[in-house]
């Protein structure tokens, strides 16, 4: 068969075509550039854990326990923490915290619960001056315990204020941060359920609170540029007992409020505490809306505490032991119309073999004076914390 010089003329150019395009083709998948990998966020993760052996040689104790004093191992808490990002100005953290269980609980073992499970957006970033900003919502840091608690080791034991249970280390609620310039200082609010992190809401009030930390040496170098005095106000209601009576019901809350003042300076060598804090609680009494009748018991509480490391002040300090002596002191009065009071004692030996790490020996006292009923409580403990 022959082929016309027009018709071989086309099967060559359409070969031609299709092999510049199958070429074109190799060459667009070979200078193509792959997609871009999608980055997983990081997860910040870490932990601290502290607990102890303690020995309790107070008469109460004896006399329960057939005249023998009472020893025991014990972890007292276990907190893992979760960090991750959520986008460029937002952020979770997630707390865990692992305690022991009591007969009250129901439960004898070791139980995890939320101590923060928060959103956090960062509404303000860092300035030229150090001016800053966040707002928080979920579980979360209420006004001044966690800003003690970064002056006084909190595994020896909680806070005067934590302790003595003016109101709990963490709520569920919103909060706000503000950092003021030149290093001045901050300023933190909260508004909460009021029941803390162990209990949901029972009611529809709501507290608020506020602190105003001022480090005005904060720019000048030496011992005092850690100075801080921080003064802090909580003011809250909890509902009456006649909130839902049938027949006349008590809208009305009773007042709930904590006022006090913190200062400080927290320095490797020598770190101080002392605080002012007042406590008003209204109660009623009474088995009808119609007897019911309304009181208000006033406490208050100053205590301090002193952290020295001695070997902190060798210009060799870096190759000396980090050990130290810890000591504090809390006096509370329940009611200011009587004459009752407690006091607490706290005393002993420390030893941080690393930064991450701290065992301490010590003894804890506490004693019901000037009428007040209780039982004196004496504890020997050794104590240990570990941070990873």
């Amino acid at each position: 068969m022959q082929i016309s010089r027009t018709t071989a003329a086309a099967m060559a150019t359409a070969t031609l075509l299709a092999c510049a395009a199958v070429g074109a083709r190799a060459q667009d998948t070979t200078t193509t550039p792959p997609p871009p990998k999608l980055k997983t966020p990081s997860l910040d993760f870490s932990g601290v854990v502290f607990g102890n052996f303690d020995v309790e040689t107070d008469d109460a104790t004896r006399a329960a326990n057939g005249g023998h004093a009472t020893d025991k191992f014990d972890i007292e808490r276990a907190y893992l923490t979760f960090k991750m990002p959520a986008g460029s100005r937002a952020s979770v953290r997630v707390t865990t915290d692992i305690k022991p269980g009591t007969s009250a609980s129901g439960y004898q073992g070791w139980f995890v619960r939320l101590k923060y499970a928060f959103l956090e957006y960062n509404y303000l970033k860092p300035t030229a001056s150090g001016v800053s900003g966040y707002a928080r919502i979920g579980i979360l840091h209420t006004v001044v315990m966690d800003h003690e608690e970064s002056f006084w080791p909190r595994y020896l034991a909680k806070t005067a204020i934590d302790r003595l249970g003016f109101f709990s280390s963490a709520d569920v609620g919103a909060a706000g941060q503000l950092s003021l310039p030149n290093k001045l200082g901050e300023l933190y609010a909260t508004v909460t359920n009021g029941n803390g992190y162990e209990s949901p809401e029972t009611n529809r009030f709501k507290d608020v609170a506020l602190r105003l930390t001022l480090t005005p040496l904060g720019k000048t170098p030496g011992f005092l540029q850690t100075f801080t005095i921080s003064p802090w106000a909580y003011v809250g209601q909890n509902a009456s007992k006649f909130a839902t009576d049938t027949t006349d019901p008590i809208g009305d809350g009773l007042k709930r409020n904590r006022y006090g003042v913190f200062v400080g300076v927290k320095d490797p060598r020598l770190t101080l505490g002392a605080e002012w804090a007042e406590r008003s609680d209204a109660s009623e009494s009474g088995d009808t809306p119609f007897t019911r009748t309304v009181s208000t018991t006033t406490g208050r509480l100053v205590d301090g505490f002193a952290i020295v490391r001695p070997f902190r002040f060798s210009p060799d300090a870096e190759r000396m032991p980090s050990v130290g002596l810890v000591a504090r002191y809390d006096h509370f009065t329940p009611n200011d119309a009587v004459s009752g009071y407690q006091e607490n004692w706290i005393g002993g030996l420390f030893w941080e073999p690393t930064p991450k790490t701290a065992l301490s020996l010590d003894y804890q006292r506490s004693t019901p004076k000037g009428g007040l009923t209780g039982n004196v409580s004496e504890i020997w403990y050794l104590h240990w914390q570990v941070n990873f």
